[in-house]
């Protein structure tokens, strides 16, 4: 993992221990697995427990966005100023093929950064490196309000 002692934010806090994980991140098993802010680049992992299963045991859809979501949104708001958020306009994903509860694996990077809009794209694979489901982001930066 890089990080350097210079970034602050919540985004950097979180990751030193000093704000605890936000509970969305906490109930998927967020984990940070690399990241390279001044690439926009990140690298995370989720914990898909049996709770997020359909009827047929495979993990349904919309978690699957939100890691997706949890994957991308993290590669940008690593690269902000602490004063600085992105929330997301729009998430378009695709499903790939069914993902079974364990371990899956989140890669995000920025693709344009602009003034206030960024787009972002990831994927999410599974325990034998399959894709399980691509991702693509339109984010808005904002200020933080207090």
């Amino acid at each position: 993992m890089e990080t350097e002692t210079k970034r602050s934010g919540p985004f950097w806090d979180m990751l030193e221990g000093r704000l605890p994980q936000p509970p969305a991140a906490r109930l998927l098993g967020w984990e940070l697995v690399e990241i390279d802010p001044d690439k926009g680049t990140i690298e995370v992992a989720f914990q898909a427990g049996e709770q997020f299963a359909n009827p047929v045991g495979v993990i349904q859809g919309g978690f699957l966005a939100a890691m997706l979501d949890d994957t991308l949104g993290p590669a940008l708001v690593a690269t902000l100023p602490p004063d600085k958020f992105a929330p997301t306009l729009a998430l378009h994903v695709q499903f790939l093929r069914p993902a079974r509860p364990g371990r899956l694996v989140g890669r995000g990077r920025v693709v344009q950064r602009g003034k206030e809009v960024c787009f972002l794209s990831g994927e999410l694979v599974d325990p034998d490196g399959k894709l399980v489901a691509t991702a693509s982001a339109t984010t808005r930066i904002q200020t933080v309000r207090s």
